[in-house]
């Protein structure tokens, strides 16, 4: 829960309306949105309480399909997805935290020379680095960080909600009102649905760190369904909160609607509470965002496919300590080089859903290559739930190839470019086999 809820839900109602225009097709792409989430929550469940390793998909896919996909998937993660959401995150903190008027000099040149820094730039480094050390010392303390803040996130925005339906100018008529300007039609909705995943999506990365999970059978099916139905229920919440305050025209205009409804509702302060309830939000995101990422190259390079030294466990702190470190530099080059990150972030979106699709399908492979496998948990729904998700993925993919070939061919390239890194490795192993 505490990876999901980013700041999407306090950004993405104005998206979803710009693109459907009209509230019922809005909760239409949460529903779908929150189904198939979930329906992929139920699937990972199984392969997650089966094969509780550090990896995750990786795991998966290389049982399924054998080292070459596997090592794909954890090429794409390492080289370019998780470096880019991490930055991603650093730079919605350091930009939510400048709406304070004390922190308005983040905006301003820290650095000039040999290239520009801003000390927003520098403040999303020191926030990576932070909470890459917290990391570092340890997946407990990580873990504790995560679950008291999301907690506290989760009370911020049941806070934002009952707030704005306090609101004297509120009423249930701006559920019926529409917006004219909207994209509409299959491309709307398909627009509205991809933003809404873009809210839910994280949930994935549970199983990635499930190789330091006690029980792993049975608390990684309970964390994985009740998180995301859970989740689905605060959107909505929040969603019917922002309706309530504000009528459809009025959220596609608005940049931040959570905050423009509390704000009418309670006044200024308001603001300035969902501000930092966003920014808590960011802040546990990142946290379980470095924990998941740092855990795909470890176990790549624990297989030999990778880096020796990524595979190093730290003496003290028994955590992926090099991966972590690595990670990080990724992470800063990218937001060093802000320019580019958000498009290197838009080339992963393809590759991000192509494995998602692949990962579910190993749930029917492994049913099938390991019949007599313990599983602690089975997918309810099987075989249905799971192909529905594979189903709509495809769907996906195919719209995000064909609405921007461009971005997603580039995201096949940065996939194929693993093919001769694998073939690299993969040499060195069979020599020091054969030795």
């Amino acid at each position: 829960m505490g990876t999901i809820i980013g700041s999407g839900i306090f950004l993405v109602p104005a998206e979803m309306m710009q693109a459907v225009g009209s509230a019922r097709l809005v909760y239409l792409a949460w529903i779908v949105g929150g189904a198939l989430s979930l329906a992929g929550a139920i699937t990972y469940a199984e392969l997650g309480a089966m094969k509780p390793q550090a990896g995750g998909e990786y795991v998966y896919i290389r049982d399924s399909y054998g080292p070459l996909p596997g090592f794909l998937y954890a090429w794409t993660w390492f080289a370019l997805a998780k470096p880019a959401s991490i930055a991603t995150l650093t730079v919605g903190l350091v930009r939510i935290l400048g709406t304070f008027p004390a922190l308005a000099f983040f905006n301003h040149s820290a650095i000039s020379a040999p290239f520009a820094i801003s000390y927003g730039q520098l403040a999303a480094i020191a926030a990576a680095t932070l909470i890459t050390a917290l990391n570092y010392i340890g997946i407990r303390r990580a873990g504790d960080f995560q679950v008291v803040f999301t907690l506290l996130k989760i009370v911020i925005i049941v806070a934002v909600a009952l707030l704005a339906f306090t609101a004297s100018s509120g009423t249930w008529r701006n559920f019926a009102t529409s917006f004219r300007g909207a994209t509409g039609g299959f491309a709307g909705f398909m627009a509205a649905l991809i933003a809404a995943l873009w809210a839910y999506d994280g949930w994935n990365d549970l199983n990635m760190v499930s190789g330091e999970i006690r029980n792993p059978g049975r608390a990684i099916p309970i964390a994985l369904i009740v998180g995301v139905a859970v989740v689905a229920v605060l959107y909505m919440l929040t969603n019917a909160a922002v309706q309530y305050v504000l009528p459809a025209a009025s959220i596609a205009a608005s940049e931040r609607p959570a905050s423009d409804a509390t704000a009418i509702a309670v006044g200024a302060w308001g603001a300035a509470i969902v501000s930092a309830g966003m920014a808590v939000s960011i802040l546990v995101s990142l946290n379980g965002t470095i924990m998941s990422g740092a855990r795909v190259p470890f176990a790549m390079a624990r297989d030999g496919y990778f880096f020796k030294a990524m595979a190093e466990v730290h003496p003290r702190f028994h955590t992926p300590s090099v991966a972590l470190m690595v990670q990080l530099a990724l992470s800063v080059v990218l937001l060093l080089f802000a320019g580019s990150f958000r498009q290197l972030f838009s080339l992963a979106i393809f590759a991000e859903w192509l494995f998602y699709m692949v990962s579910a399908s190993t749930v029917f492979v492994l049913r099938r290559k390991e019949p007599d496998a313990p599983r602690p948990y089975r997918t309810w729904g099987y075989p249905v739930v799971p192909a529905m998700f594979i189903a709509a993925a495809a769907v996906l993919l195919y719209y995000t190839f064909t609405e921007n070939i461009r971005n997603s061919a580039w995201g096949v390239v940065v996939i194929l470019a693993g093919v001769p890194v694998y073939g690299y490795f993969a040499r060195k192993k069979r020599v020091a086999i054969s030795n």
